[in-house]
């Protein structure tokens, strides 16, 4: 089986892809929630949570506070309120209020673009951390969702288990100059194409796939 073509398959997909909705931190940055803080948070609020839920969510937040100093000043129960129609949202609104007040007490109100700062974040995982600092700090990261996991091993891209091991996979492999583009692309692609149950008749790539582990 030949090599699969990444160059061509992005080049496809940059066109396809401008008809559906962004992936959820794009649209948010789009919209001007593009500061370091801001990204961190709203992915916290987007895990187990269908983006049509977490960008108001999202939104709704920001209204009321967008920096850390406003958020330290809302207490976890305000907090958890203005998010409530996020999964989890007693556990994010206690961990949203601790990342806002330790960016206040040690880092001047300000999130740095700092992978070890971000981890350091209770409830902050590579995923979340991956995403602002690519977005909002336009540094090389990879995130690997289950969309971007399934998508490039159906591809025969990389042939991984799990997307921890897709996002070294991609790491070692994938030019750095598409690591934020896949975040930006594959994820809505995986998303409304490439899903368990793929659309083939209206995929770009489909002439191109091997359609591995497609029954």
């Amino acid at each position: 089986m030949p090599a699969f073509d990444i160059e061509a398959a992005f080049e496809r997909l940059r066109t396809f892809m401008q008809r559906y909705p962004k992936a959820a931190m794009f649209q948010l940055a789009a919209e001007g929630y593009d500061s370091p803080f801001e990204q961190l948070i709203s992915c916290m609020i987007s895990i187990r949570t269908y983006d049509e839920t977490s960008l108001p969510v999202s939104r709704r937040l920001f209204a009321k506070a967008k920096t850390p100093e406003a958020v330290s000043q809302l207490s976890v129960e305000e907090i958890q309120t203005l998010i409530k129609a996020s999964t989890f949202a007693d556990r994010k609104a206690a961990q949203i209020h601790a990342i806002a007040q330790t960016l206040v007490d040690q880092y001047a109100g300000e999130l740095p673009c700092d992978a070890e700062v971000m981890l350091g974040f209770k409830g902050v995982g590579p995923k979340c951390a991956h995403l602002a600092l690519g977005i909002a700090c336009q540094q090389p990261y990879i995130s690997v969702d289950v969309h971007v996991h399934r998508v490039v091993n159906r591809w025969g891209y990389v042939a991984t288990k799990t997307p921890e091991k897709t996002t070294a996979a991609l790491a070692a492999k994938l030019p750095q100059s598409h690591w934020i583009e896949t975040n930006q692309i594959l994820m809505p692609f995986g998303k409304h194409i490439c899903k368990q149950r793929p659309r083939c008749a209206i995929c770009p790539i489909e002439p191109m796939c091997p359609k591995l582990g497609v029954g």
